[in-house]
Protein backbone atom coordinates (compact mmCIF):
# COMPACT_ATOMS: atom_id res chain seq x y z
CA UNK A 1 0.00 0.00 0.00
CA UNK A 2 0.97 3.69 -0.56
CA UNK A 3 2.01 5.97 1.71
CA UNK A 4 -0.52 8.49 0.66
CA UNK A 5 -3.39 6.02 0.74
CA UNK A 6 -2.09 4.98 3.61
CA UNK A 7 -2.04 8.42 5.91
CA UNK A 8 -5.49 9.30 4.01
CA UNK A 9 -7.05 6.15 5.50
CA UNK A 10 -5.28 6.27 8.38
CA UNK A 11 -6.73 9.92 8.75
CA UNK A 12 -10.60 8.78 8.35
CA UNK A 13 -9.86 5.88 11.14
CA UNK A 14 -8.11 8.41 13.68
CA UNK A 15 -11.65 10.44 13.73
CA UNK A 16 -13.46 6.99 14.18
CA UNK A 17 -11.10 6.11 17.35
CA UNK A 18 -11.42 9.85 18.59
CA UNK A 19 -14.92 9.17 18.61
CA UNK A 20 -14.71 5.90 20.23
CA UNK A 21 -12.73 7.53 22.67
CA UNK A 22 -15.69 10.26 23.60
CA UNK A 23 -18.18 7.38 23.44
CA UNK A 24 -16.01 5.25 26.30
CA UNK A 25 -15.62 8.34 28.49
CA UNK A 26 -19.52 9.07 28.37
CA UNK A 27 -20.82 5.55 28.73
CA UNK A 28 -18.42 4.30 31.16
CA UNK A 29 -17.16 1.66 29.22
CA UNK A 30 -14.47 -0.90 29.67
CA UNK A 31 -12.03 -1.97 26.89
CA UNK A 32 -9.30 -4.27 27.18
CA UNK A 33 -6.90 -4.90 23.87
CA UNK A 34 -4.85 -7.40 23.68
CA UNK A 35 -1.85 -7.40 20.93
CA UNK A 36 0.27 -10.63 21.02
CA UNK A 37 2.48 -12.09 18.13
CA UNK A 38 5.98 -13.08 17.10
CA UNK A 39 8.79 -10.66 17.14
CA UNK A 40 8.80 -8.53 14.42
CA UNK A 41 5.51 -8.83 13.71
CA UNK A 42 4.63 -5.01 14.34
CA UNK A 43 2.63 -4.88 17.67
CA UNK A 44 4.42 -1.12 18.67
CA UNK A 45 3.78 -0.11 15.53
CA UNK A 46 -0.04 -0.68 15.49
CA UNK A 47 -0.41 0.42 19.04
CA UNK A 48 1.40 3.48 17.75
CA UNK A 49 -1.16 3.38 14.92
CA UNK A 50 -4.10 3.61 17.10
CA UNK A 51 -2.96 5.81 20.05
CA UNK A 52 -1.28 8.70 18.41
CA UNK A 53 -4.54 11.11 17.81
CA UNK A 54 -6.29 9.61 21.30
CA UNK A 55 -5.91 10.61 24.78
CA UNK A 56 -3.28 8.75 27.17
CA UNK A 57 -5.79 9.44 29.60
CA UNK A 58 -8.53 7.25 27.91
CA UNK A 59 -6.26 4.94 26.28
CA UNK A 60 -3.59 3.14 28.52
CA UNK A 61 -0.67 1.10 27.41
CA UNK A 62 0.75 -1.24 29.05
CA UNK A 63 3.93 -3.09 28.54
CA UNK A 64 5.51 -4.59 31.44
CA UNK A 65 9.19 -5.11 32.38
CA UNK A 66 10.47 -8.49 33.13
CA UNK A 67 9.05 -9.66 36.15
CA UNK A 68 10.92 -8.89 40.01
CA UNK A 69 11.45 -11.90 42.26
CA UNK A 70 8.53 -10.19 44.06
CA UNK A 71 6.24 -10.91 40.87
CA UNK A 72 7.21 -14.02 40.61
CA UNK A 73 6.15 -15.23 43.63
CA UNK A 74 2.88 -14.34 43.13
CA UNK A 75 -0.14 -15.99 41.42
CA UNK A 76 1.11 -15.40 37.74
CA UNK A 77 -2.42 -13.13 36.79
CA UNK A 78 -1.88 -11.25 40.10
CA UNK A 79 0.98 -8.79 38.12
CA UNK A 80 -1.82 -8.01 35.22
CA UNK A 81 -5.25 -7.18 37.34
CA UNK A 82 -4.25 -3.98 38.26
CA UNK A 83 -3.57 -2.68 35.29
CA UNK A 84 -7.51 -3.70 33.73
CA UNK A 85 -9.57 -0.65 32.63
CA UNK A 86 -12.15 1.07 34.92
CA UNK A 87 -15.02 2.46 33.53
CA UNK A 88 -14.14 5.13 30.79
CA UNK A 89 -10.70 3.46 29.93
CA UNK A 90 -9.31 1.27 27.20
CA UNK A 91 -6.33 -0.34 28.07
CA UNK A 92 -4.07 -1.57 25.65
CA UNK A 93 -1.71 -4.52 26.37
CA UNK A 94 1.37 -4.63 24.44
CA UNK A 95 2.40 -8.14 25.32
CA UNK A 96 0.05 -9.51 28.08
CA UNK A 97 -0.44 -12.71 30.38
CA UNK A 98 0.22 -14.80 27.18
CA UNK A 99 3.74 -14.00 27.86
CA UNK A 100 3.24 -17.32 29.65
CA UNK A 101 1.65 -19.58 26.81
CA UNK A 102 4.29 -17.67 24.58
CA UNK A 103 7.98 -16.90 25.40
CA UNK A 104 8.19 -18.52 28.22
CA UNK A 105 6.88 -21.54 27.42
CA UNK A 106 9.20 -21.50 24.79
CA UNK A 107 12.12 -20.05 26.19
CA UNK A 108 12.14 -21.68 29.23
CA UNK A 109 11.11 -19.31 31.83
CA UNK A 110 8.61 -21.52 33.31
CA UNK A 111 7.82 -25.29 33.81
CA UNK A 112 5.82 -27.36 31.03
CA UNK A 113 3.37 -27.75 34.18
CA UNK A 114 3.32 -24.38 34.87
CA UNK A 115 2.26 -23.19 31.08
CA UNK A 116 -0.47 -26.48 30.70
CA UNK A 117 -1.57 -25.31 34.12
CA UNK A 118 -2.01 -21.40 32.89
CA UNK A 119 -3.87 -22.65 29.51
CA UNK A 120 -6.61 -24.08 31.74
CA UNK A 121 -6.95 -21.29 34.46
CA UNK A 122 -6.82 -18.35 31.53
CA UNK A 123 -10.58 -18.83 29.98
CA UNK A 124 -12.46 -18.60 33.26
CA UNK A 125 -10.12 -15.61 34.57
CA UNK A 126 -11.28 -14.04 31.11
CA UNK A 127 -15.30 -15.22 31.56
CA UNK A 128 -14.97 -13.24 34.87
CA UNK A 129 -13.17 -10.10 33.00
CA UNK A 130 -16.17 -10.18 30.76
CA UNK A 131 -18.96 -10.70 33.30
CA UNK A 132 -17.47 -7.55 34.81
CA UNK A 133 -18.21 -5.74 31.87
CA UNK A 134 -15.24 -5.44 30.21
CA UNK A 135 -15.13 -5.87 26.37
CA UNK A 136 -11.86 -8.17 25.39
CA UNK A 137 -10.20 -7.91 22.18
CA UNK A 138 -7.36 -10.42 21.41
CA UNK A 139 -5.20 -9.73 18.79
CA UNK A 140 -2.43 -12.06 16.98
CA UNK A 141 -0.05 -10.35 14.32
CA UNK A 142 1.11 -12.60 12.37
CA UNK A 143 4.44 -12.64 9.99
CA UNK A 144 5.89 -15.10 7.55
CA UNK A 145 9.17 -16.44 8.22
CA UNK A 146 10.59 -14.43 5.41
CA UNK A 147 9.34 -11.18 6.80
CA UNK A 148 10.68 -11.79 9.95
CA UNK A 149 14.27 -12.55 8.95
CA UNK A 150 14.01 -9.01 6.36
CA UNK A 151 12.66 -6.97 9.92
CA UNK A 152 15.70 -8.21 12.28
CA UNK A 153 18.47 -7.87 9.65
CA UNK A 154 16.68 -4.21 9.31
CA UNK A 155 17.78 -3.60 13.00
CA UNK A 156 20.93 -4.37 13.22
CA UNK A 157 22.44 -1.14 11.25
CA UNK A 158 19.74 1.08 11.78
CA UNK A 159 20.27 3.14 14.95
CA UNK A 160 17.09 4.33 14.93
CA UNK A 161 15.91 0.44 15.55
CA UNK A 162 18.87 -0.37 17.72
CA UNK A 163 16.33 -0.98 20.60
CA UNK A 164 14.50 -3.47 19.63
CA UNK A 165 17.18 -5.99 18.69
CA UNK A 166 17.66 -8.16 22.05
CA UNK A 167 19.58 -11.12 22.84
CA UNK A 168 16.24 -12.99 23.47
CA UNK A 169 15.34 -11.78 19.50
CA UNK A 170 18.03 -13.41 18.03
CA UNK A 171 17.44 -16.70 20.90
CA UNK A 172 13.35 -17.01 19.89
CA UNK A 173 14.56 -16.21 15.96
CA UNK A 174 15.84 -19.90 15.78
CA UNK A 175 12.67 -21.60 17.83
CA UNK A 176 9.84 -20.85 14.74
CA UNK A 177 8.25 -24.21 15.03
CA UNK A 178 8.34 -24.16 18.52
CA UNK A 179 6.16 -20.81 18.74
CA UNK A 180 4.30 -22.14 15.99
CA UNK A 181 3.05 -25.20 18.51
CA UNK A 182 2.66 -23.08 21.25
CA UNK A 183 0.61 -20.53 19.39
CA UNK A 184 -1.72 -23.64 18.34
CA UNK A 185 -2.06 -24.58 22.07
CA UNK A 186 -3.06 -21.18 22.94
CA UNK A 187 -5.54 -20.68 19.90
CA UNK A 188 -7.34 -24.10 20.80
CA UNK A 189 -7.40 -23.34 24.42
CA UNK A 190 -8.27 -20.01 24.59
CA UNK A 191 -10.43 -19.17 21.33
CA UNK A 192 -13.69 -18.69 23.72
CA UNK A 193 -16.93 -17.15 23.00
CA UNK A 194 -16.39 -14.69 25.38
CA UNK A 195 -12.88 -13.45 24.26
CA UNK A 196 -12.19 -15.10 20.64
CA UNK A 197 -8.78 -14.77 18.75
CA UNK A 198 -8.32 -12.48 16.10
CA UNK A 199 -5.44 -13.49 13.65
CA UNK A 200 -4.40 -10.08 11.44
CA UNK A 201 -2.12 -10.80 8.56
CA UNK A 202 0.54 -8.40 9.33
CA UNK A 203 3.02 -8.96 6.67
CA UNK A 204 2.27 -5.41 4.99
CA UNK A 205 2.23 -2.82 7.83
CA UNK A 206 0.21 -0.62 6.50
CA UNK A 207 -3.02 -2.90 5.43
CA UNK A 208 -2.26 -4.74 8.35
CA UNK A 209 -3.08 -2.06 10.76
CA UNK A 210 -6.26 -0.39 8.75
CA UNK A 211 -7.25 -3.79 9.15
CA UNK A 212 -7.07 -4.04 12.36
CA UNK A 213 -8.11 -0.62 13.54
CA UNK A 214 -11.35 -1.56 11.12
CA UNK A 215 -12.04 -4.40 13.31
CA UNK A 216 -11.81 -2.78 16.47
CA UNK A 217 -13.95 -0.30 15.69
CA UNK A 218 -16.47 -2.60 13.91
CA UNK A 219 -16.49 -4.98 17.61
CA UNK A 220 -17.01 -2.20 20.01
CA UNK A 221 -20.66 -0.76 19.70
CA UNK A 222 -19.74 2.60 19.87
CA UNK A 223 -22.43 5.51 18.93
CA UNK A 224 -20.51 8.58 17.72
CA UNK A 225 -21.57 11.41 20.06
CA UNK A 226 -22.82 14.90 19.19
CA UNK A 227 -20.80 17.47 18.36
CA UNK A 228 -20.88 20.56 20.60
CA UNK A 229 -20.73 24.01 18.32
CA UNK A 230 -17.61 25.94 19.62
CA UNK A 231 -16.92 30.12 19.42
CA UNK A 232 -13.53 30.96 20.57
CA UNK A 233 -13.75 33.52 23.22
CA UNK A 234 -11.78 37.27 22.87
CA UNK A 235 -8.88 37.51 24.59
CA UNK A 236 -8.22 39.48 26.81
CA UNK A 237 -6.75 43.18 26.97
CA UNK A 238 -3.30 43.47 27.50
CA UNK A 239 -2.91 46.14 30.15
CA UNK A 240 0.01 47.41 28.78
CA UNK A 241 1.63 44.22 28.92
CA UNK A 242 4.68 43.73 26.82
CA UNK A 243 6.43 40.51 25.98
CA UNK A 244 10.30 39.79 27.00
CA UNK A 245 12.69 39.18 24.36
CA UNK A 246 13.26 35.65 26.54
CA UNK A 247 17.19 35.78 24.49
CA UNK A 248 18.12 33.62 27.11
CA UNK A 249 16.13 31.17 27.54
CA UNK A 250 15.70 30.21 23.92
CA UNK A 251 17.41 26.89 22.61
CA UNK A 252 19.61 26.99 19.71
CA UNK A 253 17.63 26.71 16.51
CA UNK A 254 19.75 25.26 13.72
CA UNK A 255 17.11 24.45 11.38
CA UNK A 256 15.03 27.65 10.82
Amino acid sequence: MKRKEYEHELRHLHAELVALQEWVKDSGAKICVVFEGRDTAGKGGTIKAITERVSPRVFRVVALPAPTDRERSQMYMQRYVPHLPAAGEVVVFDRSWYNRAGVERVMGFCTEDQARGFLQVVPGVEKAMADSGIILIKYWLEVSQKEQTRRLESRINDPRKVWKLSDLDLRSYSRWYDYSRARDDMFEATHTAWAPWHVVDNNDKRSGRLNLITHLLATVPYQPLKTADVTLPRRQKSDDYREPVLRAQRIPAPYA
